[in-house]
């Protein structure tokens, strides 16, 4: 499922030109949003889970939601709902001990009941796609796993057959969305609580971009706010204990046995701030990745989309998204706390690490 999730995301655009215009649309919607606040508090959460979701939407779906679409709104309450309740302390103690605790209610029978409305959207959605499938125009991921499908035949190690697809879509649209736009919110939050490095970061973009639109090439050319981008997701550290994964095999690791079938989960946080690889652990700190002449400057413990054969398939989607999103924002407002708040910097609880609920203020720039 891997193999062919990345071969099919590379067929739909993914590192190319094409999937950029598609999130250049995203990011004209974005803009047009935060300017209707006119410069007013607003809570940016929905929002930004729906620009970003919209990218991986328009792959696996072929099209792309309005922000206000109400089946795209429930889609994304219950992404966001799940994605918070699997940190909480009930399902915590289901994962602990889920034949006890299946049978008293809480937290986790919310996730179950609300993962079987998404996967019912799901199934709706591919048998849609079933009846009009056109096996020399696949518009989307759906399209292609269905032609696969109908090529395989259904023996011992069948892959391509219908829970196969709902998990695939459900990972995906889960994946593809939460952590963009939970790295990209503690990005704008972050430039609130640092307004003299989102000045330093505008300063760049009106240097190399000016008022055009921001390009994944630009990159190169903008070693400081690559290096903020950089420290962001560092310091948010958005998945701390990474996925849990499973061994494969017996393995031996630094003289321990790990038997086959291991539970594992990775701590990422060890890296992420880790003191011998970075000068201000716990601090937000962009020279982290800057030179002493302000060029970029990549370091090895920098690694929150995993590491390995199972690290995080959408990382190059991921740090397109974040760049043009970023920047084109940036490019269109200066962010500022609402008068009087308060900006905590503390994480909420989830299964990733989003930033407590706030307000923000998008003040367009002239």
């Amino acid at each position: 499922m891997r193999r062919f999730t990345l071969s099919t995301l590379r067929d739909f655009g993914m590192g190319k030109t094409s999937l950029e215009d598609k999130i250049h649309e995203e990011c004209d919607a974005l803009v047009n949003t935060f300017k209707s606040f006119k410069g007013k508090p607003f809570n940016n959460t929905m929002i930004m889970n729906s620009a970003v979701a919209n990218i991986i939407v328009s792959i696996i779906l072929g099209h792309r939601y309005d922000f206000e679409d109400p089946i795209f709104k429930r889609l994304m309450s219950l992404i966001m709902e799940n994605s918070r309740l699997i940190g909480s302390p009930m399902v915590m103690l289901y994962n602990s001990y889920p034949q006890v605790m299946k049978w008293i209610p809480g937290d986790h029978k919310t996730i179950f009941k609300n993962a079987v409305e998404f996967q019912t959207f799901l199934r709706s959605t591919f048998m849609k796609h079933a009846t009009q499938l056109d096996r020399n125009d696949p518009r989307s991921l759906i399209d292609v796993f269905l032609i696969r499908q109908q090529e395989e035949k259904p023996v011992a190690g069948y892959y391509f057959h219908d829970n196969n697809l709902i998990m695939l879509l459900s990972n995906l649209f889960a994946a593809g969305t939460e952590t963009t736009s939970t790295t990209l919110r503690w990005g704008l939050l972050l430039m609130m609580k640092y307004p003299e490095i989102q000045k330093k970061v505008q300063k760049e973009i009106d240097n190399v971009i000016g008022s055009s639109r921001p390009q994944s090439s630009h990159r190169k050319e903008m070693p400081y706010t690559d290096a903020v981008i950089h420290e962001i997701q560092r310091f948010a550290n958005i998945v701390p204990n990474n996925l849990p994964h499973e061994t494969t095999t017996d393995v031996t690791f630094w003289g321990y046995t790990i038997p086959k079938g291991t539970y594992i989960i990775p701590s990422l946080t060890t890296v992420l701030r880790d003191e011998t690889y970075f000068e201000r652990p716990e601090e937000f700190y962009p020279p982290h990745f800057l030179t002493a002449d302000g060029q970029f400057l990549r370091n090895e413990a920098f690694m929150p989309f995993s590491a390995g054969k199972r690290s995080c398939a959408g990382e190059n989607l991921a740090k397109i998204e974040l760049f043009l999103f970023f920047s084109r924002l940036l490019q269109n407002f200066t962010f500022q706390a609402p008068h009087g708040a308060v900006l905590d910097l503390t994480p909420a609880i989830g299964i990733t690490t989003p930033p407590q609920s706030h307000m923000i203020c998008a003040i367009p720039r002239s």
